[in-house]
């Protein structure tokens, strides 16, 4: 019994790996590059789901696979050619990290758009599937701010009182690794968010708190952060995460208590991230 993931050196992915590993599965860890050196019951193998001539050798004598969905509108892949693969190589179960944004059917946006293509050809495929769908990644903030918090102690917003509910990478992992290692997930879509709403101002605070060093917020234009958002993603990612931004402002962000449900532990505060992310901070 082999379990296939992909983008295993991701931010994801890599949590997915191990635990699966923890949990006595053995697992074949693919990515663009592999990384040198080895770890009992885990193969490495060089594949790239843009490249489906790469893919019957990854997916070979595996059975279950977890799967990224299209969260980088720069990357795209044929989903057609990668279930087609992971089919003809006999693979069973899919877990797919999509994104909570395939639910509003209004999103005329790359990412909720694409999302939704590879979840519907998921669904038609022969395999069970779960979806997983992430709220706002914790790990963002790090993409956003760890440069300007480094050389300045700064972080530039146009909307500080903005809530959102991060939610850690660790807690989408783990949901991934209960639905590939025990029953009663098949066909089910999970939507993720943090367990606490929190403004920007006090994400930034948790940050400051775990470097031990005060963090200004100095005040930009919505172009202004457009453009800043838009030096490490996309230009319609960063379209996008300012609209949530100013949205953000009216009400306290969705919450979920689904982490704790399905893996019976509870999820990571913002605190706890900023913590365990000190380092990048720095």
């Amino acid at each position: 019994m082999v379990t296939v993931v992909f983008g295993a050196r991701g931010n994801v992915g890599r949590h997915v790996a191990d635990g699966l590993l923890a949990a006595g599965e053995r697992v074949r860890a693919v990515s663009r590059t592999p990384a040198a050196g080895s770890t009992p019951g885990v193969e490495t193998v060089a594949a790239d789901l843009e490249r489906p001539e790469t893919l019957p050798a990854a997916l070979d004598g595996a059975d279950k696979a977890f799967l990224y969905g299209m969260l980088d509108p720069q990357n795209p892949y044929d989903i057609e050619k990668v279930t087609a693969a992971a089919e003809a190589a006999g693979i069973r179960q899919v877990v797919l990290l999509s994104s909570v944004s395939v639910l509003n059917p209004d999103a005329d946006h790359p990412v909720p758009r694409q999302n939704r293509t590879i979840e519907q050809a998921v669904q038609r495929s022969g395999m069970d599937w779960t979806f997983i769908r992430p709220g706002t990644f914790a790990i963002n903030t790090r993409t956003w701010w760890a440069e300007s918090i480094r050389t300045d102690s700064v972080v530039r917003l146009p909307y500080p009182l903005a809530q959102s509910a991060p939610v850690h990478e660790k807690d989408i992992a783990a949901v991934a690794v209960t639905a590939l290692t025990e029953p009663g997930h098949s066909h089910q879509a999970y939507t993720i968010y943090g367990a606490e709403s929190l403004t920007l101002r006090r994400q930034i605070e948790h940050i400051g708190e775990a470097i031990d060093r005060h963090i200004r917020i100095e005040h930009i234009s919505d172009e202004q952060a457009r453009a800043e958002v838009g030096r490490t993603m996309h230009p319609a990612l960063a379209e996008a995460i300012v609209g949530q931004w100013a949205a953000g402002t009216a009400a306290p962000a969705p919450t979920s208590a689904i982490v704790e449900k399905i893996t019976g532990t509870p999820a990571h505060t913002y605190a706890q991230w900023a913590l365990g992310h000190a380092d990048d901070f720095r």
